[in-house]
Parts: C-alpha cells; structure tokens; sequence
C-alpha cells in the first residue's frame, strides 16, 4: 500500500480518536445494544437498529484509522525551513483580484479541515502550491472560476 502523508499533529489526533472510538465510543454502543435487546421485538425496535447502525459505522472507521496510521508517513514539519512550499508548509496567500489575504496549512487528507485552514496536498490549491516560493503567482481553477493567488509567506509550525 502506499504511504499516507500526515503532520505529527495530524498523526496524535487520528490516534486519539481511534483511542477514543475503541475505549469509549464501542462500548457504548455495545452497551445500547444490549438494552434495545431487552425491550423485545427487535424487528420493529428503532432502538436496537440505530444502534446497529452506529455500531456500523463505528467499526468502519476504526478499519479506516488503523489502515492510515499504519501506512501513516509522519513529517514532522517543525525541522523543516525555507522559502519553497512543501507538504506541510503553512502559506500565506492574496487573491490578486479581491486582495484577499489568507493563511492555509497543506497537510494530508486524513487531517485537513477547512475550518481550521487546513487543506489536503490532493487539493486543487495545494497542487498549484506546492513547488512554488514567496512572491510567485499561482493559478488555480475553482468552482467560481480561475482565481490567482500571490504567496506571501511560507513558515513551519506544526
């Protein structure tokens, strides 16, 4: 299989929530089972079923988890500098039309979150990011349109 890239902070939260999934959420969920069982009829017992459906998903995502941390190529970007942006790079770009600024952190799939400005190295922006120094202009084709962006800083805080 191939490597999956992540930060090593991107690595601590996915085992923390494979801990929290294994020791907490499963038994939980073990538990309400057991007492939709108690109620009878489990044919028509909405309980039980939700129950079993979030048990579904529950063992899903530990696969999941366990599959991406054992292929997990950790970087750990704080030991790494300079002016070129790399997986884990923290950029902060302008729009060249609007002179919007904002600062986005390129990381791996398993770990991006867009509310936190953090996008996947298989983003469209993260693409166009990656290779490119402070001051260089990249295109970037997006659900609105073409969009350019300047880079403004490129640091390493993880």
């Amino acid at each position: 299989m191939d490597k999956v890239p992540m930060t090593s902070g991107g690595h601590k939260a996915l085992e923390a929530e494979l801990t929290d999934l294994k020791k907490v959420q499963r038994p939980n969920v073990i538990e309400a089972i057991a007492t939709a069982r108690e109620h009878g009829d489990l044919s028509e017992n909405a309980e039980y079923h939700a129950a079993r459906e979030q048990q579904s998903f529950i063992e899903g995502r530990i696969k999941e988890l366990e599959g991406a941390l054992s292929n997990a190529q950790v970087i750990n970007v704080s030991t790494m500098s300079g002016d070129t942006v790399k997986f884990g790079a923290t950029v902060t770009i302008v729009d060249e039309d609007t002179d919007e600024e904002q600062t986005i952190q390129i990381v791996g799939q398993y770990e991006s979150n867009a509310d936190e400005g953090k996008i996947s190295i298989t983003a469209p922006l993260a693409r166009a990011l990656i290779g490119k120094s402070v001051e260089d202009s990249v295109s970037v084709v997006t659900p609105k349109g073409e969009r350019t962006y300047e880079i403004l800083d490129v640091d390493w805080k993880d």
